[in-house]
């Protein structure tokens, strides 16, 4: 049987599925009531009495992942979406006609099994099956190895098999949900409204990014799916409402890397009367409880370095970090072409090269970054990289803007909003220029979001933060393939 081939085994599989159709045997019949879980077999197991148990009778479905036969009794160690345990198949207890069909099973399967729970001689609690019902029968063999398919290409264009064989795959997206979950409980016990916004958009806003295009035919007109849902949120916020969120899918049309997917999840919220720092000290508040539910500390381990999550956390200005820790002499920070030159020296590839800030900001992505493990909040960005961000008081040439970085990446970044709509204009209106001067990322015009800002947005800080990255801090993921069930992949070569 090891020896066979895929194709011999799907044959194999396929013919054995007409002869049961030929005995009049459905192999994909419909419905089962399962009245329990194993999770709910196993918690009984250990909370009653041993002497209740033989007594008890329990109905579970789930997939067969190991079959032990011994001729007129089998083994079977089946799963369902709460746990693992092991069957024993009796002929003489599930009657011949049940025992024979059950031979004809393979790995793979899903069957209802009924029957009470008694200790094997190895002390293992086990399933003593009554019944024997075949759910679905499986076409396609699975995985030779029990322990799981290692091949990261296979795994993730054929996430069902990973889900199937790997239990720690199973664990992220699991974790995955009740960070979500998690996430939400905290906006709401903050009252903060949750909300939707639209995913396709006249204007593509919100970030600087290439957005993808698609063409709406009754209305004969483009639109993008959106790159952030910001502009809508802060429209809301115009309107009156004073705290919301929005848990999110967006799309940019970008690279693929261990960072980056075409298609990501994040949360945006926005709050009234707040300040970029107020968003800093939530922020710390945020992370806490969310590890705190999921995993029960805010101590984590990522890629083998110890991180707390428990604030207060680093705070230092983009010039600050890139002297301590970049290397950058102050006095080039106003020099575009001994920035440049600096660049060069240090090997860090400019395609900016339009103003200082972007340079600066570049400078930071490769010297300073990949060091920021510990939480930190970088504060203090240019404007010319910061369109939609208010102008700090003290110095209008940077903002009141803040990015997150944790384990060596970006998690989160945050300001207080823009919310002269003169101001804004001319910001618009200078990346409008941008575009012409070939940068595709730039910010498009927005005249409706002006307009809206007209009618007043009271003084607010909004932010957004990367659900899949922070997936991947708290399950210590290495790429972001590994968190996003279906991430996007070239085409399979033919």
């Amino acid at each position: 049987m090891e020896n066979e081939k895929p194709a011999d085994l799907l044959a194999q599989r396929k013919e054995k599925i007409e002869v049961l159709r030929s005995e009049g045997i459905n192999p994909f019949p419909s419905g089962f009531s399962v009245p329990h879980t194993v999770a709910f077999v196993q918690n009984e197991i250990e909370t009653l009495p041993a002497e209740d148990l033989p007594a008890r009778v329990y109905c579970v479905a789930g997939r067969m992942m190991a079959i032990n036969s011994f001729g007129k009794s089998a083994f079977v160690r089946f799963r369902d979406r709460s746990g693992q345990m092991q069957a024993y198949i009796r002929k003489d207890k599930v009657g011949e006609a049940d025992y024979a069909l059950f031979k004809r099973l393979d790995m793979g399967d899903i069957v209802g099994l009924t029957g009470s729970v008694f200790q094997t001689k190895t002390g293992e609690w086990t399933l003593l099956a009554e019944k024997v019902v075949l759910l679905c029968k499986a076409v396609r063999p699975l995985p030779e190895k029990f322990h799981g398919l290692k091949d990261p290409e296979k795994r993730y264009r054929q996430r069902y098999v990973d889900l199937i064989m790997n239990g720690d795959v199973r664990r992220i997206f699991i974790a995955r949900s009740r960070i979500i979950q998690a996430i939400r409980q905290f906006f709401l016990q903050q009252e903060y409204l949750e909300v939707e916004t639209p995913m396709m958009q006249p204007v593509a806003g919100g970030a600087e990014a290439t957005p993808f295009v698609t063409h709406h035919n009754a209305l004969d007109m483009d639109l993008y799916l959106r790159i952030a849902p910001e502009l809508y949120l802060k429209r809301l916020v115009v309107g009156g409402f004073e705290r919301v969120f929005e848990i999110n899918r967006s799309f940019r049309n970008e690279g693929v890397s261990t960072q980056h997917n075409p298609e990501f999840t994040m949360i945006e919220f926005y709050q009234a009367y707040a300040t970029y720092q107020d968003l800093m000290g939530l922020s710390e508040a945020l992370f806490a409880f969310v590890a705190e539910q999921v995993l029960g500390t805010t101590t984590i381990t990522y890629q083998g370095a110890t991180i707390q999550l428990q604030g207060p956390w680093c705070r230092m200005t983009l010039v600050e970090s890139l002297e301590k820790i970049g290397g950058v002499n102050p006095e080039l920070l106003s020099d575009r072409q001994g920035l440049i030159d600096f660049a060069a020296t240090r090997g860090v590839p400019l395609t900016k090269t339009g103003s200082i800030g972007k340079i600066i900001t570049k400078l930071f992505d490769a010297l300073v970054e990949p060091h920021l493990i510990q939480p930190t909040f970088i504060t203090g960005y240019p404007v010319e990289v910061s369109p939609l961000s208010r102008r700090s008081e003290a110095d209008p040439s940077i903002t009141e803007r803040f990015e997150l970085f944790i384990a060596g990446f970006e998690i989160a970044n945050g300001f207080s909003e823009l919310n002269d709509p003169e101001d804004q204009r001319g910001r618009f209106e200078q990346q409008v220029r941008d575009r012409q001067d070939g940068n595709e990322e730039a910010h498009q015009m927005d005249e409706d979001y002006i307009e809206a800002l007209e009618y007043g947005m009271p003084p607010t800080a909004g932010e957004g933060i990367g659900i899949d990255r922070l997936t991947m801090l708290l399950t210590d993921a290495a790429s972001i393939r590994e968190v996003i069930l279906f991430p996007h992949m070239k085409p399979k070569s033919q």
